[in-house]
């Protein structure tokens, strides 16, 4: 699962408070930032190598396990 906590708070740290920071340092969409920003969707494969790039968070910092219920 996609943890956009992580994601604001180093974005937050560089100066970028708003979806729109997050745009222009990643090089991506208003709409692709605002769907990171708000945890509506995870980063593809490309955006997760920018992400790395410019953040310095490998994407397996992005991403929780998710937890199967026991059946």
């Amino acid at each position: 699962m996609y943890d956009r906590a992580h994601l604001q708070a180093i974005a937050i740290g560089k100066g970028d408070r708003h979806y729109s920071d997050l745009a222009t340092r990643l090089k991506v969409a208003p709409a692709t930032a605002w769907r990171l920003w708000t945890g509506k969707n995870a980063p593809s494969a490309r955006v997760a190598a920018a992400v790395e790039a410019e953040y310095g968070i490998p994407a397996s910092q992005l991403l929780k396990p998710t937890v199967r219920a026991a059946t």
